[in-house]
């Protein structure tokens, strides 16, 4: 792990639509996860998964690891504006539950969760995507007609690169990130990732790396 402050060497990301393809790639390679997208597409056909079932499988490959990580939550997301309600992201999780009630879903409708975040109301479902806290986890996919679509708003290279960095609409929220960031101890399970924005206290020892730690 390093906390970056200069370029780094690592293999190039692929250019934006190969790195789609790739992510799409890393999940077909994970029979239980395409099994739930497969089952959420058949439920809540305008939902997607996001965040880190996505983002780490990514990281996983990237790092050559021998399995897959556990997920924690499964999110769920999705852009009703005509049904906000908790109780209906309650009704979707209850209808997910009782066809694969072991996988622990979490579901969001972006239409309500600008509130959260104190923002204007996001306008789609990317746009709320895009006010999550790292680029790489701002992304979802779905499972549309037989196929992966990837819906990336900041794009994919930070993902592929290994860089965590704040999105924009987290700049101005530094200790929200760091602190975030921080508590995940993602670099416990993927050395490699590159820490941005971290400030100062970026090199304390809940950021360190598993080689720097006694």
């Amino acid at each position: 792990m390093c906390i970056r402050d200069s370029p780094h060497t690592e293999a190039p990301p692929p250019a934006e639509a190969g790195a789609r393809r790739a992510v799409a790639a890393a999940l077909e390679r994970r029979p239980e996860q395409m099994r739930l997208l497969a089952l959420l597409a058949e439920v809540a056909p305008h939902a997607w998964i996001g965040a880190g079932f996505v983002r780490n499988a990514v990281w996983d490959e990237r790092h050559a690891l021998p399995g897959p990580t556990p997920y924690g939550d499964i999110d769920v997301v999705l852009f009703d504006p005509a049904d906000p309600s908790p109780a209906a992201d309650r009704r979707l999780e209850a209808t997910l539950a009782t066809r694969a009630p072991r996988a622990p879903w979490s579901v969001h409708n972006l239409a309500r969760m600008h509130t959260r975040n104190h923002d204007a109301p996001y306008a789609s479902l990317a746009e709320g995507l895009a006010h999550w806290p790292e680029t790489a986890t701002a992304l979802a996919v779905r499972r549309n007609a037989g196929t992966l679509e990837v819906l990336a708003p900041l794009g994919l290279a930070d993902l592929f690169a290994l860089i965590v960095r704040p999105t924009p609409a987290f700049l101005s929220r530094p200790e929200v990130y760091r602190a975030r960031v921080r508590a995940k101890r993602w670099t416990e399970r993927w050395p490699r990732l590159h820490l941005e924005n971290m400030g100062p206290e970026g090199m304390g020892p809940e950021s360190m790396g598993p080689e720097n730690m006694d």
